[in-house]
C-alpha cells in the first residue's frame, strides 16, 4: 500500500466518522488553588461540532487519493 493510498484511507475513515459522530465533548481539569495538602480543582466540559462540509471534504479527498493510488499502480 502506497503512502498516497494510506492517506486516502485515513481521510475516508475520518470523513465517515465526521458524519457518524458530528459532535463530541472534551473535559479539562485545571488546578485552581493549592494550600498545603488542600488542592482545589475545576473541570470544564466543552462541546465541539464537526461541520458537515469538513467531513464531506475529507471523505471526497480521501476517495480521490485512493483512486489516484489505484491508477498510479496501473
Amino acid at each position: 500500500m502506497s503512502k498516497l493510498m494510506a492517506a486516502g484511507a485515513i481521510l475516508v475513515i475520518l470523513g465517515v466518522l465526521g458524519f457518524a459522530v458530528p459532535f463530541f465533548t472534551t473535559h479539562e481539569t485545571t488546578d485552581v488553588a493549592k494550600l498545603g495538602d488542600l488542592k482545589l480543582t475545576t473541570t470544564e466540559s466543552k462541546s465541539h461540532t464537526i461541520p458537515p462540509i469538513a467531513a464531506g471534504g475529507a471523505l471526497i479527498l480521501g476517495i480521490v487519493l485512493l483512486g489516484g493510488g489505484f491508477f498510479k499502480k496501473a
